[in-house]
């Protein structure tokens, strides 16, 4: 799988301004943007700085934006509003949500797709850390994404949450060994296990109302959970079912 261009700010060459003949009004814009880094600004406070017209402005944007000066990005928090970048700089994560998102919306795909990996590798392994999981995925270069270990820290506790794997504590014996005691570590979990442990905890389980049961207040992932992030209200199974109850 390809996908995904490292999301570092790391800078070009910054233009010659000279040489691409920027008007004054054109360079006042530029400015403004190029001021700006990784973090883009929007067009209406770019008209509201620079005190030119709208029409100049929109014109000076188009011109910059042909010249490959500036470019167009996607500020996930606020899908219409036009963002511009001055070309040498790559759009902060805050900007674009990050390696989980593409142009602009949440990559459902590859986030499965890194999800199914991290599985395949915790099974190979037997007992796994986030470490020895996140140099696999990366030795095996199957994606082209520049993933952080707080990215396989969400994947792994979506994957706890769908109760493919658990988390445990190494004590540094037996399948532990080699990894430090008190080390948090996680195993596949068979789907026998799920079952049984399922039904244990449903038959010991007393009815309780609904709203005490919403499963968010006792959810070890809370602090994980975002609106539209690997771990979220839209993609848990257990707030779902709460919803449905």
């Amino acid at each position: 799988m390809s996908r995904l261009q490292s999301p570092s700010a790391l800078k070009r060459k910054r233009p010659d301004s000279n040489s691409q003949g920027m008007t004054d009004q054109e360079s006042v814009v530029y400015k403004l943007i190029h001021e700006k880094e990784n973090m883009g600004i929007w067009v209406r406070d770019i008209k509201r700085s620079s005190n030119l017209q709208d029409t100049i402005v929109n014109k000076s944007i188009k011109t910059l934006l042909d010249k490959g000066m500036i470019k167009e990005v996607i500020n996930v928090q606020n899908k219409t509003r036009k963002t511009y970048l001055a070309a040498e700089f790559e759009p902060s994560p805050e900007l674009t949500g990050g390696a989980w998102y593409d142009d602009g919306n949440l990559d459902v795909d590859f986030i499965n797709a890194v999800k199914k990996l991290c599985s395949q590798k915790i099974k190979q392994l037997k007992v796994a850390t986030v470490e020895s999981v996140m140099d696999s995925v990366k030795a095996s270069g199957a994606f082209k994404a520049d993933l952080k270990k707080n990215h396989f820290e969400e994947i792994f506790g979506a994957l706890v949450l769908d109760n493919e794997v658990m988390e445990v504590e190494s004590n540094g014996m037996g399948e532990f060994a080699g990894i430090k005691v008190g080390k948090v570590c996680y195993k596949a979990i068979g789907k026998r296990r799920v079952g049984a442990a399922a039904a244990a905890a449903a038959a010991a389980e007393p009815r309780i109302g609904a709203m005490a049961s919403i499963p968010c207040g006792v959810c070890p992932r809370i602090s994980s959970c975002t609106p539209d992030g690997v771990i979220s209200p839209g993609t848990c199974v257990y707030y779902q079912k709460w919803l449905d109850f």
